[in-house]
């Protein structure tokens, strides 16, 4: 097997492009209303990045034997054991430990978390657990790890693979080659899109390595490519730095581009950009390159590793911290400013008394060193005895995070006592008893048909305590749109009763004419009840205003202040700020009954004085002192 000619030992530009990747997900991440509003693309320049430079590096001549021998393979994975794991095992370790310290649930999960990053497997595992990257209501703490065990699974697998590769004759097939199996990863992470599976496309290293292969083909390409006199020449320079004008460009409309956009073209438009610019970028005398490399990008590129690690963990437990919430809520722009400062700090203080002497050193030799440090002189002994001491602490705390996590989170477990009520509900026997029911000013429990989200769900039991004989239809991640189907589908089979509680509005704005589909399903001689809202997402606003607009001009609609009884009360919340625990509950059910007693005394107010009560009256029902 013949070796391609010697890649240089730095490539122009590349930690500028690192720090352009890293500033795009930070963005992302930590300033959520900024217009990046795909900024995980970022990853995938990272992704390209290394292909192209993880490859161009196997492909040196080495005097540790051929490419594929075991020598060569030990050397190249133990240098990259010293490029990831020190900066990993020290954001592992201390975030675990602040999370332990905060406890609740920051904590779900977390021994897997850990699991999958000391295993190279985060991203597996998170298929497996049904973790979702882009939507979940508890937010992992190391979440951003798998990118990195893509990334590891790569540097596993290609060593082993690409012998093979260089098997093939000719440097175009082999790079169409490359560009072919880029390709049907395309392909397949289109087609899981397409069933709805956007995790697993997104997570998985099968339907995700186009970008790896994309900057391996690069690297086919380009590394043994002599060096012509015409390419130093104005024109080629000027066209080489137009290509790379252009793959930024395309980098930064993938960035830029809406929420709702086709993800998979999305990853592949910055995909592809990357690499047109780390060709131009690494063009003989690259004017491009040079301009990449000015010196604040390149200091953060040098530390864009670290600054990616520490960013999400940071942002999560200052939310947690400070908030009692995660991401999904809402990034305040102080939290995110405060978040960047701190990671871009302890990033640095990583690369310089970490990541740097152990890459330069190894583990044995740092070791030793610090060994040294404890019998030395006595300012050294301190040092060292300090930095063995917090290292203590760290492994400690995250093994006390890992046995000490809950097992679901607050409102996992509240939406799992509803969905137990409901059971229990199901399965009693009817009361047959003959005694005749209390007067009171309220419907008996039934003649009331109660339809909401997951809010409702884990309000469940109270709600058969409060009113027993109602019936409870309620699930997770249900919107407004879906009442319309529920209230015909229950009148249809005679199960519609008197009063119509709905509680629809937590997970999305609603819709006018939806609400009007609504109150026709429930129909004239029904009452209906619309629970307003409270989470800590920006539609809820909207959503309570425009059911209150909606109980305005609608005679036989009324509003339940859940938002207004519960706002003084969030201690009463989950983690989440949304689902109530049992006494978040009794306050739901609460705020029902206060509904239902003003439907009663608006109905004696409209007999007494008919005349009086205009049709566009206003049905808000705040909660009870």
């Amino acid at each position: 097997m013949t070796l391609l000619h010697s890649a240089p030992r730095r490539f122009a530009g590349l930690d500028g492009l690192r720090a352009v990747a890293v500033i795009l997900v930070l963005a992302y991440h930590l300033f959520p209303s900024s217009p990046v509003r795909s900024g995980f693309v970022g990853v995938d320049v990272f992704f390209v990045i290394s292909g192209f430079l993880i490859t161009s590096l196997l492909l040196r001549p080495s005097r540790l034997g051929p490419l594929g021998s075991p020598r060569r393979l030990i050397d190249f994975w133990r240098r990259r054991a010293r490029r990831l794991l020190p900066a990993l095992a020290v954001v592992i370790t201390v975030c675990a430990t602040a999370a332990w310290m905060l406890g609740g649930d920051v904590l779900v999960g977390i021994g897997r978390q850990v699991l999958g990053a000391a295993t190279f497997s985060y991203n597996w595992l998170a298929v497996a657990d049904g973790s979702d990257y882009f939507a979940a209501t508890a937010p992992e703490l190391f979440r951003n790890v798998w990118s990195l065990a893509v990334e590891e699974q790569f540097y596993v697998l290609w060593p082993l693979l690409l012998p093979l590769v260089l098997l093939v004759p000719g440097r175009w097939t082999r790079v169409a080659l490359m560009v072919l199996a880029a390709g049907g990863s395309v392909w397949w992470m289109a087609t899981l899109v397409a069933d709805g599976d956007v995790t697993r496309a997104y997570f998985g290293t099968d339907s995700h390595a186009f970008g790896l292969l994309l900057g391996i083909a690069l690297a086919l390409a380009t590394v043994n490519m002599p060096q012509k006199a015409w390419m130093l020449r104005r024109g080629a320079q000027v066209g080489s730095l137009l290509l790379g004008l252009v793959g930024l460009g395309a980098v930064m409309i993938a960035a830029l581009s809406p929420e709702d956009a086709d993800v998979t073209g999305v990853l592949v438009l910055a995909s592809v950009g990357t690499a047109l610019t780390i060709f131009a970028g690494t063009w003989p005398d690259s004017w491009l390159g040079r301009g990449l490399d000015v010196a604040p990008l390149r200091w953060i590129g040098e530390r864009s590793y670290g600054i990616y690690l520490w960013h999400w963990p940071v942002l999560v437990l200052a939310l947690v911290a400070t908030q009692k919430t995660g991401p999904e809520a809402g990034v305040p722009v102080w939290i995110g400013a405060v978040a960047l400062v701190i990671s871009v700090g302890a990033a640095a203080l990583s690369y310089r008394f970490v990541e740097q002497p152990l890459r330069r050193y190894g583990f044995r030799r740092t070791w030793r060193a610090l060994r040294s440090r404890i019998t030395g002189r006595p300012m050294a002994r301190l040092a060292g005895a300090t930095a063995l001491a917090v290292g203590a602490v760290a492994v400690g705390g995250t093994a006390a995070a890992i046995v000490t996590a809950p097992p679901v989170t607050s409102a996992a477990a509240a939406i799992a006592a509803g969905e137990q009520a409901m059971k229990d509900a199901a399965n009693a026997a009817p009361d047959e008893s003959d005694e005749e029911p209390e007067q009171i000013d309220i419907p008996e429990g039934t003649e009331i048909t109660a339809v909401g989200d997951s809010v409702m769900l884990a309000s469940a039991p109270s709600l058969y305590e409060q009113f027993p004989g109602i019936t409870v239809d309620a699930a997770v991640s249900r919107s407004i749109w879906a009442g319309p189907d529920i209230l015909n589908d229950l009148a249809s089979r005679g199960e519609l009763r008197e009063n119509v509680v709905m509680a629809l509005g937590t997970n999305g704005p609603v819709d006018w004419g939806v609400l009007e589909q609504i109150s026709q399903a429930a129909g004239k001689d029904r009452n209906l009840i619309l629970v307003n809202a409270h989470a800590p997402r920006d539609w809820i606003p909207g959503v309570n205003a425009d059911l209150e607009a909606f109980a305005d001009s609608h005679r036989s609609v009324w509003v339940a202040d859940w938002s207004g009884a519960i706002a003084p009360r969030t201690d009463l919340l989950a983690g989440d700020g949304i689902h109530p625990g049992e006494a978040g509950g009794d306050v739901f059910a609460d705020s029902v009954e206060a509904a239902l007693e003003r439907v009663d005394k608006d109905r004696i107010r409209a007999e007494k004085d008919f005349e009086k009560a205009p049709s566009g009256r206003a049905h808000h029902v705040p909660f009870p002192e």
